[in-house]
Parts: structure tokens; C-alpha cells; sequence
């Protein structure tokens, strides 16, 4: 992997595929969710899930979210982009040479997925996790965050 756009396009597939593998409408998952829309103030999350603790109103309330941020390089996690975690529990999704590289500037709830060979189909790399996410107290209510997901998926079922 040497091209930065090449390297975020197959560790944003591999996620992808890691946490949703057969596309099943039951995992709750959305890419690219902005918050804070069309203020000065916009960030995106590359990728975020959400799972429920059950389907009640209280098992809502209590789910978890997670989010990922994909870093393609170095230079990439330096820059003042992506580094937007507003779920329960949060992870980067890099190269094992990125994490070797900046390993010990993650913080620490944060956790660190790499990939771990292609899949069977040599379309994706299978993942494996090399730093555990802390659970964190979420910044943003329930009702904002799913919002934010919706919105961004109901993008995509558009494109």
C-alpha cells in the first residue's frame, strides 16, 4: 500500500466490511456523519455504529456508539482533520506502519484497528485490534448522534 488515496479507500472498505460484513440492515452504520452542519464549527466522523443495548426505549437510550477514523499516513493523523470522536467507544483505522509511527501520540481511550492480510476475495484486508477503546462519556445526546447518522445514510441511499 503505497498511495495515501488507495490506502484510505481499502481500510475505509475493510471497516467497513469488518463491521458489517454481509450489509445487514440490523447494524446501524453510516459514513461520513457530519455534526454541526453548515456552521463554521462542521466536523465529519469517517464511519460510526451504533448498537443498541435492546429495541426499548431505555435500551436506546443506553446503546453504544462507536466511531472510526481512518488514517492513511503519518502526516495524515498530524493533520488538524479526523480526529472526531463523539461515540462511546472510538478507534482509528490505519497501516501497522502508521501506528508503529505514531503509536504513542494515540490517546489513551482510543483504540487502534490494522489490517491483518486480505480476505479470502482480495478485496479488503481483514482487521484485527491492537489497541483496545476505553469506554468514554459521550459529548452529544442520543437523539443528535442517531440524527446525525440517519441523515448521512439516507445520503448514501440517494447516491
Amino acid at each position: 500500500m503505497s498511495d495515501r488515496k488507495e490506502i484510505t479507500k481499502i481500510l475505509s472498505l475493510s471497516i467497513k466490511m469488518h463491521e458489517n460484513p454481509r450489509n445487514d440492515p440490523r447494524i446501524y452504520w453510516a459514513r461520513e456523519v457530519t455534526f454541526d452542519y453548515a456552521t463554521a464549527n462542521a466536523v465529519r466522523v469517517d464511519f460510526m455504529k451504533f448498537i443498541p443495548k435492546n429495541n426499548s426505549v431505555s435500551g436506546i437510550e443506553k446503546g453504544d456508539f462507536y466511531c472510526y477514523e481512518v488514517k492513511s499516513s503519518a502526516e495524515d493523523f498530524h493533520s488538524k482533520n479526523g480526529h472526531n470522536f463523539f461515540g462511546d467507544l472510538n478507534y482509528y483505522v490505519m497501516t501497522e506502519k502508521v501506528y508503529e509511527q505514531v503509536k504513542d501520540e494515540i490517546p489513551y481511550k482510543v483504540g487502534v484497528y490494522v489490517p491483518d492480510g486480505m480476505n479470502y476475495q482480495g478485496e479488503w484486508y481483514n482487521l484485527k485490534c491492537v489497541k483496545k477503546a476505553k469506554r468514554q462519556d459521550r459529548k452529544r445526546p442520543v437523539s443528535e448522534i442517531l440524527l446525525m447518522m440517519f441523515r448521512s445514510a439516507a445520503r448514501d441511499n440517494l447516491k
